[in-house]
């Protein structure tokens, strides 16, 4: 494995080497020599990289963690009971402190979430209202429509009446005519036969005249 490589630690192998990187920090030391202290106690406690490294199947110590109480046990030991209460009285405000931004920023977050949701819920009512709208407005095409195919089709219906009651009106009146035609010709036939009946009797009566005429001269 390349000096500087990585690949061989486990995540958490990782996450340990940074917080103790940035303890040392804290304490002002440099970002060299911080990184080195710190994989060199993670080296220290594992053995090397638990991933496929030196240290995989080796159970992990806690020889560094000892040794830094120890040699902070003592050092508390040298100090007075004033000092002493003052770092607790520190340790107590710096917690106090990250705990009220940590319910800060949780209370942003959830705010932040509130209005993405407000402003979500807005905008399906929005979408709601506009597909209402374009629904209302679809209807009343619609039924413009409906109602204009409904007038098309009276429209068209009485035009059809209309033209069946001209054409039955016509028919009657050729019909009638029709009749008066033939009526016209009945009588003109009638007419012509009695004519021709009394011609037919008139001669009639001319031969018997004629007839006793001679009788009575003979």
């Amino acid at each position: 494995m390349p000096r500087g490589d990585k690949s061989k630690y486990t995540d958490k192998q990782k996450r340990k080497a940074e917080h103790i990187e940035e303890g040392y920090r804290e304490r002002g030391i440099s970002e060299e020599e911080a990184e080195a202290r710190a994989w060199a106690t993670v080296n220290k406690e594992s053995g090397g990289g638990n991933k496929s490294g030196s240290g995989r199947g080796r159970r992990d110590t806690k020889v560094s963690a000892r040794k830094g109480g120890r040699i902070g046990g003592r050092a508390s030991a040298g100090r007075s009971a004033s000092k002493r209460s003052a770092s607790a009285k520190k340790a107590a405000a710096t917690r106090k402190r990250n705990a009220a931004a940590r319910k800060a920023s949780s209370t942003k977050r959830s705010t932040a979430k509130k209005g993405a949701s407000k402003s979500t819920a807005r905008k399906t009512t929005a979408r709601k209202s506009s597909a209402r709208k374009s629904t209302g407005r679809k209807t009343a095409a619609g039924r413009k429509t409906t109602t204009r195919k409904t007038g098309a089709r009276k429209s068209t219906a009485r035009k059809t009446t209309a033209r069946k009651t001209t054409a039955r009106k016509t028919t009657a009146r050729k019909t009638g005519a029709r009749k008066a035609a033939t009526k016209k010709t009945a009588r003109k036939t009638s007419a012509r036969k009695s004519t021709a009946r009394k011609s037919t009797a008139r001669k009639s009566t001319r031969k018997s005249t004629t007839r006793r005429s001679s009788r009575k001269t003979a």
